[in-house]
């Protein structure tokens, strides 16, 4: 076994490299630079981690993600490698602190952001330590034509003369050909080989639908399949962040808004919930989402178009980090095409580098407007965009798993150009419908256009399917936006044909689309039978608690797919605990007595039938009849050899089935039973199924889990 396999399992806990992990890591080792493409959730961050602490020295990370930087370290620092940053959030003692640790080399891993890299001080601190490589992180911000341009990277080509002999690698998971030529030329690793891991993320299903009523289209696409997950929600405009995070907080949903307008302090703080809490949806505009390494995202929402392929792809990718199934849902319509047509307007004036900048922005914008218009599979024309050759089908996106009817659309395309063009080019959509419509408005006796020849000769469609022709005419550029003038409609020379009868066109018939998208955290559950599913709530809340006491997200402690395979193979003893996939030393030595405990007090209750599918056990009915003749709680758990946390789960489903009074078994005060349930209310706690932690916190841990069952079965019950 090589040392990096080594590394991999006795840190990292991983029996296997992914994909083209091994080559990458071995050419680092080795002392060869790096360009790396590899879609998010493909495992690029142990591509530079692992020959950081391989190669001698410390392995600096430059990264923009100067929030996420504390939550990178503590992940690390959870498996036991020696980690730090420098940025500008830190204070003097600290910076220092680390700084000595760099020198004396103490650190195996040191993030910093690439502004401070521009600093002489900065430089010279660098080269009076060991380093072992660059790993250049979000390479794609060096581009000036990509959708995250960050001037900064621009300056990082100088490590290449600062540190000649130290393999700088360049690692995104977004970059088409022209992005990632110009990755290279930018930060000088001409030299540098190349891994193109390829970009296809199959565990998203990709769905666009029309936009009708986009916030009840929202509210249904959650409700119906992510009530109990944690997503994001991309819009336009700050203004348009809050308001959705507000509507949907009164929906019922913990719904924060995130945008650059917001005080840092509150950004960071919906930042940090988002990242640690569970069924947290955040609101944001784009500047919320690059780096966030939360596995557990099970959606990524638009309500608005994105300005480009690339920026859709980056904001979808932030869904099923772990691999498991993820939903990325869009609303598309007329009023995007005319917002997105609305930014190439500028296209004109300024500097031939500007000019050409603008074209490039063009030429995107109307790449993401044919993804939206597509009849054939998404995942296809997505993937063909960034050179990958996939399928023609792919079985996963709202286009394979429902094909788009199509209908001849040359007569209804003529009479929309012929309307625009009757009428001056003068006029914007709304108008030129109700023409078509023969609709009797004060705007159309004002012009006279009841006197057209196309006046009323389109009441074949409704309003809907018009706009329907006006917004695809658009999107394929037969008919153009001017939004200097009241958004008038113009003709352009790629009509002509179809105006004249030379081509006919194929549009795509609009309708409410019902394509079974991916379920919900039920994607991990639903494989599960009920008793499963208990011992997995049960781990989470073991972790939760974990995470809490570190003050770590949940996930830094064990992702998802390793509560599974506990719920799967139900270690019982540290060996086969830490033989599980994902599972270092470090966290088995920290970590696997409280998840076994847990493993074993579900496994003693399921082997005493504690789980009783609704009707009292054999083991319950036992403890009530040592209840009716007398005996205590805890006599009872003596003379039957079981817990007394047992003992009173029995106990709090007799309450449930009014078999035992509460007050014969919880002595409590009348006031304390009011608080206790007011707890119960607040937390919405209102079915037996509920999970009492947050009542346990709202009490501040005054009543034990037991009581609390006990009061929560009483109330239920007299609900």
């Amino acid at each position: 076994m090589s040392v990096a396999q080594t590394v991999l399992k006795d840190t990292f806990g991983y029996d296997a490299f992914r994909g083209q992990q091994q080559a990458i890591i071995d050419s680092v080792i080795a002392g060869t630079d790096a360009l790396v493409i590899m879609p998010t959730g493909g495992g690029k961050s142990l591509c530079y981690q692992i020959p950081s602490l391989v190669r001698e020295g410390c392995g600096v990370v430059i990264s923009p993600l100067i929030a996420l930087m504390q939550d990178q370290v503590d992940a690390l620092k959870e498996l036991g490698i020696r980690a730090g940053f420098l940025n500008s959030t830190q204070a003097a003692a600290d910076s220092y602190a680390i700084e000595n640790a760099l020198v004396t080399g103490e650190l195996d891993l040191l993030y910093i952001a690439p502004e401070r890299l521009s600093q002489p001080r900065t430089v010279n601190l660098l080269q009076q330590a060991t380093i072992s490589l660059f790993a250049i992180d979000e390479a794609h911000c060096v581009s000036q034509w990509g959708h995250d341009f960050r001037a900064d990277y621009l300056r990082l080509h100088h490590l290449a003369e600062a540190f000649p002999n130290v393999p700088r690698m360049a690692l995104t998971a977004t970059a088409d050909a022209r992005t990632q030529q110009e990755i290279i030329e930018r930060l000088c690793i001409q030299q540098a080989k190349a891994f193109v891991a390829g970009f296809d993320r199959p565990n998203i299903c990709y769905h666009i639908e029309l936009k009708q009523q986009p916030k009840q289209q929202l509210l249904r696409f959650i409700k119906e399949r992510h009530s109990e997950d944690s997503g994001i929600v991309y819009c336009l405009s700050r203004k348009k962040t809050e308001d959705i995070a507000a509507w949907l907080t009164a929906q019922g949903f913990t719904a924060l808004p995130y945008h650059a307008g917001m005080p840092y302090e509150t950004r960071a703080l919906h930042q940090q919930r988002f990242l640690r809490e569970e069924k947290v949806i955040i609101v944001a505009t784009i500047a919320f989402g690059m780096g966030i390494d939360k596995p557990d995202v099970r959606f990524v929402a638009h309500l608005d178009l994105p300005k480009s392929i690339e920026a859709y792809y980056q904001e979808t990718g932030r869904a099923g980090r772990d691999g498991e199934p993820a939903n990325a849902w869009m609303v598309y319509g007329l009023e995007d095409v005319i917002k997105l047509r609305e930014m190439m307007g500028s296209a004109v004036g300024g500097t031939e580098e500007k000019n050409e900048f603008k074209r490039v922005e063009h030429q995107k914008l109307e790449s993401m407007l044919g993804l939206c218009e597509i009849t054939s599979c998404r995942r296809h024309a997505l993937l063909h965009y960034f050179g990958d050759e996939s399928p023609a089908q792919c079985g996963n996106c709202d286009m394979c798993k429902n094909p788009a009817e199509t209908w001849d659309g040359t007569e209804a395309s003529q009479k929309a150009i012929s309307c625009a063009y009757r009428t001056d080019q003068r006029f914007g959509v709304n108008h030129l419908i109700d023409v078509l419509s023969g609709a009797n408005t004060e705007k159309i006796k004002q012009f006279a256009h009841q006197k057209l020849s196309v006046y009323g000769i389109g009441k074949e469609l409704n309003k809907v399917q018009w706009r329907s022709v006006y917004r695809q005419l658009i999107a394929r550029n037969f008919l153009q936006v001017d939004f200097a003038n009241f958004n008038r409609i113009l003709l352009t020379e790629n009509c002509r044909p179809i105006l004249k009868g030379e081509a006919s066109i194929e549009l795509r018939k609009d309708v409410v689309q019902k394509t079974a998208l991916r379920k919900s955290s039920a994607n991990t559950k639903a494989t599960l039978d009920q008793h499963k599913t208990d011992l997995w709530e049960l781990l989470r809340e073991c972790r939760l608690d974990l995470a809490q006491a570190k003050g770590v997200p949940p996930y830094v402690v064990f992702h998802d797919s390793v509560l599974m395979q506990m719920v799967e193979e139900l270690p019982s003893n540290i060996a086969h605990f830490s033989r599980l996939s994902g599972v270092g030393q470090k966290k088995c030595d920290q970590y696997a007595s409280a998840f076994i405990a847990v493993i074993q007090e579900y496994a003693d209750k399921k082997k005493n039938n504690i789980i009783t599918n609704g009707e009292l056990s054999p083991t319950v009915e036992e403890t009530y009849r040592l209840i009716s003749s007398g005996e205590i709680p805890e006599a009872i758990a003596t003379q039957r050899q079981l817990a007394l946390s047992t003992i009173y789960t029995h106990i709090s489903q007799l309450i449930r089935f009014s078999k035992v009074e509460l007050s014969d078994v919880v002595k409590l005060t009348q006031s304390e039973l009011h608080q206790i349930e007011g707890v119960f209310v607040e937390c919405g706690l209102m079915d037996e199924m509920a999970k009492l932690k947050p009542a346990y916190d709202g009490l501040a841990e005054a009543y034990s889990y037991s009581v609390l069952r006990c009061v929560h079965a009483d109330f239920v019950r007299r609900l």
